[in-house]
């Protein structure tokens, strides 16, 4: 079978090209820009174009083409692609048509989702389940990539809210890690995200079972409808026992990681999976790749902690912070911040602001906002930018940059033993590598 992909470069669609390789289809695709994923897709047979899309680039006898939702309707290779007749899917209603054969365990929440998946897929695999993975970062256990192939009934997927594209999944276990005001250049307001995620737990069948925060707000506020549907539900909280206990284990820090791994405890359970081998996964994992991931580097003489990670939302902003300042009692902590959509920016601007005047660490640069294509408007443009934000927050240790200029200010006045932390969800991980 020849499967071709448009954006298959992306974190979720990248997973899947990976899991339709491993059984034998003959994978092609296409993206903006090359990059380490695309690379390994190459290595492992994948033949993928680099560049602007062209109808050119659709193969001859392609049965199916699986695009990223971030794919517009009028691009060149999915135009042809329905013109001709071919099966088209968006990479959510591809993904979707595999939970239904799968045992699926599907992750959704504002945040915490990527760490969670990780923590309840390497807890399969330590209990001997062998499943299959997509989890929406790297992982070294995966060989840095972000799919783990199975042999098992069992299917742990990152089920994400954006476009309310986990309304394509029917999984038999569903995780909430949590429900905030997010995406809202898809949704009106924070009631249409509870409708949304309503309607998602009713994916569940009878014998589902959802896994939910206890402590969050947001989800209680779901439990009036969860309760018409009469489900099993397994509820977590930072007030069990166990919550110390993994709080020790764990080599990634912050309160936000117990609750993850609370997450991933009550899972095991369902699965009948011993506690055990629970906490053996949890104090094995190494965290992922942009999840508060620790680098050491040397400028000169100087030794320099770096904290690479993907958090991009206000509250996953506080939570990191407090998480390297927990970490690092002592140690003078610089944040570099790279906004991420303009979208975003602005309507969670007043957060931004009182995150950043709370923050407990020393000294903040934030850049230019990363723009997100196809995902914003020239009015939205206009009326925010990240000046305005610094000026907002209106603090001495918070200050405006732009990207091309913090390498060298940082290698100018970071100081032996400081702690550097990267932020963003953009392209600001490519610091990371400037600074080594």
């Amino acid at each position: 079978m020849k499967i071709y992909f448009i954006g298959i470069g992306g974190i979720g669609v990248s997973a899947l090209a990976a899991y339709y390789l491993q059984k034998g289809a003959e994978v092609f695709g296409s993206d903006l820009e090359s990059s380490e994923t695309v690379e390994t897709l190459k290595n492992a047979g994948a033949k993928i174009f680099i560049g602007n899309h062209s109808e050119k680039n659709l193969v001859e006898g392609v049965e199916k083409v699986i695009f990223s939702p971030a794919v517009t309707a009028d691009n060149p290779e999915l135009v042809k692609a329905k013109n001709a007749s071919i099966q088209t899917q968006s990479y959510p209603e591809a993904l979707g048509e595999l939970t239904r054969h799968f045992f699926t365990i599907a992750v959704s929440g504002a945040h915490g989702k990527s760490t969670t998946t990780s923590m309840i897929g390497l807890t399969l695999i330590k209990a001997g389940l062998d499943p299959t993975v997509i989890v929406g970062t790297k992982l070294k256990e995966f060989g840095d990539t972000n799919f783990r192939m199975g042999k098992s009934k069992y299917l742990v997927i990152e089920a994400d809210e954006w476009q309310a594209s986990f309304l394509n999944y029917w999984p038999k276990i569903i995780v909430l890690t949590n429900i905030e005001a997010e995406h809202l250049d898809f949704y009106r307001d924070l009631k249409h995200i509870l409708k949304t995620f309503s309607e998602y737990v009713s994916h569940l069948p009878e014998d589902g079972v959802l896994v939910a925060n206890g402590d969050d707000q947001n989800i209680s506020k779901l439990k009036t409808q969860i309760a018409k549907l009469q489900l099993k539900t397994q509820n977590y909280s930072l007030k069990q026992p166990e919550a110390e206990k993994i709080k020790k284990l764990l080599k990634i820090p912050g309160e936000h990681n117990v609750y993850n791994a609370l997450a991933c405890l009550a899972v095991a359970r369902e699965l009948k999976i011993f506690d055990n081998v629970f906490f053996e996964a949890i104090a094995d994992y190494r965290g992922a790749w942009r999840r508060f991931e620790i680098k050491e580097t040397t400028m000169g003489e100087k030794k320099i902690t770096i904290i690479s990670d993907y958090g991009h939302h206000p509250t996953e902003i506080l939570a990191t912070l407090k998480a390297a300042r927990e970490k690092y009692p002592g140690k003078k902590i610089w944040c570099v911040f790279q906004p991420h959509q303009y979208q975003r920016t602005f309507y969670l601007f007043d957060d931004f602001v009182k995150v950043f005047r709370k923050a407990p660490i020393n000294k903040i640069i934030i850049t230019d906002i990363f723009s997100v294509a196809g995902r914003e408007t020239d009015e939205i443009k206009r009326k925010v930018n990240s000046e305005k934000l610094v000026e907002k927050i209106a603090k001495d240790s918070v200050v405006y940059m732009p990207k091309e200029k913090i390498s060298s200010y940082l290698r100018d006045n970071l100081e032996d033993g400081q702690v550097l932390a990267i932020m963003g969800a953009g392209d600001i991980y490519q610091l990371t590598y400037d600074l080594f």
